[in-house]
């Protein structure tokens, strides 16, 4: 089941200003239909928590990859 959140709530869940999540993470990061919603084509916006949890994630694990010689990837 996922868990829905408004930009405020979000804003309290990862620690960011909600202004920062609609000004610069929203539609450049943060993408409308797999990180968000806009419920009945209105006007009010619903984040999908797990689909921004794993975004955030996937970042952090990227930032802590060592490229290899021979294709793979060192987590450190």
């Amino acid at each position: 089941m996922a868990i829905y959140l408004t930009t405020e709530e979000l804003a309290e869940r990862i620690k960011y200003d909600p202004r920062t999540i609609r000004e610069r993470l929203k539609d450049s990061v943060l993408l409308e239909g797999h990180h968000y919603i806009r419920p009945f084509n209105g006007r009010k916006i619903l984040y999908i928590w797990e689909e921004v949890e794993e975004e955030m994630l996937s970042h952090s694990r990227a930032a802590l990859s060592i490229p290899m010689a021979n294709g793979g990837t060192i987590y450190g």
